[in-house]
Parts: C-alpha cells; sequence; structure tokens
C-alpha cells in the first residue's frame, strides 16, 4: 500500500469509530502545496500526518540489499532438500561493496551441492564464495525433520535507537500539524510500520513514550499507530491515552 491507501483505510476506521460513516479525506494540502511543508490529509475535523518509521536504523534499505541476494532461493531449497531447512543470516550480512549477483550465485550453487548431503543438526557455514569479500559472510544453518520448516532467516539486530529516531520524526511532523491545532480541528500523527519480525505494538508504544515522557508533543492532538504488515487487514491502535498517561 501506498501512503494515500494508507490514509484513505484509517480515514475509514476513524469514521466508523466516531460514528460517522461518510468521513472522508477533504483534501490533501501537501499535493496542493509544494513550496513549504504541509499535512497529508483533511477529513472532516481532523487533520492527519501520516508517517513510516523502520523497527531498526536503515532497516529498509539493508532489506532491500537482502532481497537483492535471497530472493527466490527459497524455492532453491525446496527443490533441493526433502525436509524442513533454514538458513539464518546475520541481519546486515550483506552490505554494499559486494558483488550482490555472484554472491546469489554462489548461495545457489551452495544449496544445490551441500544442503541434499548435509547432515540434519545445526550447522554453522562460512560461505565459500567467488569473490573476496571483506567479512566471511556465515550461514546458521539448522537441518530436520519438519519438512514445512524451510527457506530464509535473519538475525534479530541489537538497536536501541527507535526511541531517538521516532522522536526526531515526531518533532518534525508536530510543528507541520501545529498549524491546524484548535478548538475545531484535531491533529492526528498516524505512525506506520510493515514489520511482522521486529515490530509490535508494545515495542512501538513502548518507544513513543520513551521519547515523550511528558505527554504527547505540542501540535499533535493523537497519535495513532497503523500496523499494515498485513496488507489485506491493516490495524489502527489509538496510542493517545497510554501516552498521556505515562505523562
Amino acid at each position: 500500500m501506498d501512503d494515500r491507501d494508507v490514509i484513505d483505510l484509517f480515514v475509514t476506521h476513524l469514521g466508523h469509530q466516531r460514528g460517522c460513516a461518510k468521513l472522508a479525506v477533504d483534501r490533501r494540502p501537501d499535493e496542493k502545496n509544494r513550496q513549504c511543508p504541509e499535512i497529508d490529509a483533511i477529513a472532516g475535523p481532523f487533520a492527519i500526518e501520516h508517517t513510516s518509521i523502520d523497527s531498526v536504523a536503515h532497516q529498509r534499505r539493508v532489506t532491500h540489499w537482502y532481497s537483492r541476494v535471497i530472493g527466490g532461493l527459497d524455492q532453491v531449497i525446496k527443490d533441493s532438500v526433502d525436509c524442513g531447512f533454514t538458513i539464518t543470516l546475520e541481519f546486515d550480512a550483506i552490505t554494499t561493496g559486494m558483488d550482490w549477483d555472484c554472491i546469489r550465485e554462489d548461495l545457489r550453487s551452495w544449496i544445490v551441492d551441500h544442503a541434499p548431503r548435509l547432515d540434519h543438526g545445526n550447522h554453522r557455514i562460512s560461505l565459500p564464495t567467488s569473490v573476496p569479500v571483506e567479512n566471511p559472510i556465515v550461514l546458521y544453518v539448522w537441518k530436520g525433520q519438519r519438512p514445512a520448516v524451510t527457506g530464509f532467516r535473519r538475525f534479530e539486530p541489537e538497536d536501541d535507537s527507535l526511541p531517538a529516531r521516532i522522536g526526531k520524526i515526531m518533532d518534525r511532523k508536530a510543528t507541520k500539524l501545529g498549524k491546524y491545532q484548535g478548538p475545531a480541528t484535531t491533529t492526528i500523527l498516524l505512525i506506520e510500520n510493515d514489520d511482522i519480525a521486529l515490530m509490535n505494538e508494545r515495542k512501538m508504544l513502548d518507544a513513543i513514550r520513551e521519547a515523550y515522557p511528558n505527554g504527547l508533543p505540542r501540535g499533535v492532538d493523537q497519535v495513532w499507530f497503523a500496523d499494515t504488515s498485513i496488507p489485506t487487514d491493516p490495524l489502527f491502535r489509538d496510542f493517545t491515552t497510554d501516552i498521556s498517561a505515562a505523562a
């Protein structure tokens, strides 16, 4: 889903929750005014600014590199072994400066040539590569009897930067929303994350509370969380009371 889709779905949800089924986006200031920063949407009495944030720093960039290398190789595993088989990598194992196409071919060749003959159990293997890499790519391999468990995984990285990153984003967004805040308008900051593995409501709420221990930033009346990890069934949660109660 793109930003527009998320906002439209949120407005529909908000309308049903507030007993106003006809609530819809009336205008999109950021699309009309390109001369200065503007909010994303006006829907009835609500001024809405949307943002998204990675669960860990630089996640989308690192995930793009990772996907360039392992995309489609899950099927190679399934075609090569007749039992459970997973390969887990460090979160940042794939970096810039590598020849991704060669690394991908090295992985494919290792799976085809070695996976069928590997003993059951856990293995730590340095991937033989046809090109030099600064640090060896380590494969943490499990082979066992559960045929439903196959494919690539990544370890969860150690990263405590979420509160600081979300604070910077919310400060910037609050400045835009503040221009609309008033008796007749409720300003809403909608924070989206689509990571089903590393994010959950509690983690996001705790990060916001840590960033704003004294309550919501000036200019923001409500903060909502949009969980779009399942695009066909996005979830929206109002964090406002929980954030205010912690202050």
